[in-house]
């Protein structure tokens, strides 16, 4: 069987955690930061992880993650 290809913008994006659980970073913390305040940028400062139900769409993009 031929090799499966890893979608770039997930790899870029996404990473697993070692219990298998999707691991990624907020957005909306790359400019336009004046109007938005303390509290919510501290916020999008934090890891986030994906919804169970993302979790199977997001394995198949990366196969060897």
């Amino acid at each position: 069987m031929p090799k499966l290809k890893t979608h770039s913008a997930s790899k870029k994006r996404f990473s697993f955690t070692k219990s298998g659980n999707v691991k990624y970073f907020h957005s909306g913390k790359s400019h336009l930061l004046t109007k938005k305040s303390k509290r919510r940028k501290r916020h999008l400062r934090q890891v986030a992880y994906a919804s169970t139900a993302n979790e199977r769409a997001l394995k198949a993009l990366m196969p060897y993650a």
